[in-house]
């Protein structure tokens, strides 16, 4: 299945949002553990599940900073260029990403797609070595003492 994404699918707040997504923010954080109710204009109230109020509160913070946002089914198959900024890369460097099969696609006609979780698995594991490589050089600095 394939989710195009365009300009419409990403949400960046104007300066009365992010201040408003400022308070509803603040007071997701200090509501108690309880599932969160929404109440309609016909007054008819619901429960929303565990995951849509996490989804919420994280995307109301990141609003209230005043970042885009935009979601994105796990499902979804995304462009090249899409994905490429997904990663904040260049199109000619996913493209060697995926020709090294570094990042799973295939291909729609002549047009390359990428699966969102391939996409995100590829972010989270060079987000790995990036962290062990961060405490590799934090460790020798501390062997080698040099003040850090």
């Amino acid at each position: 299945m394939s989710v195009l994404l365009d300009r419409d699918d990403t949400i960046i707040p104007d300066e009365a949002e992010t201040e408003l997504a400022v308070e509803l923010s603040r007071a997701l954080s200090l509501r108690k553990n309880g599932p969160l109710r929404v109440r309609l204009d016909d007054g008819t109230e619901l429960a929303l599940p565990r995951s849509a109020s996490r989804l919420l509160e994280h995307l109301l913070a990141e609003m209230s900073r005043g970042n885009a946002v935009t979601l994105i089914p796990v499902h979804a198959e995304l462009t090249t260029q899409e994905a490429a900024d997904f990663l904040n890369v260049s199109r000619p460097y996913l493209i060697k990403l995926l020709e090294s099969g570094d990042v799973p696609y295939h291909k729609i006609g002549t047009h390359r797609r990428v699966r969102f979780a391939d996409l995100e698995a590829y972010r989270r594991q060079i987000e790995s070595r990036r962290n062990r490589a961060m405490d590799d050089l934090a460790d020798q600095a501390q062997d080698l003492e040099l003040g850090y």
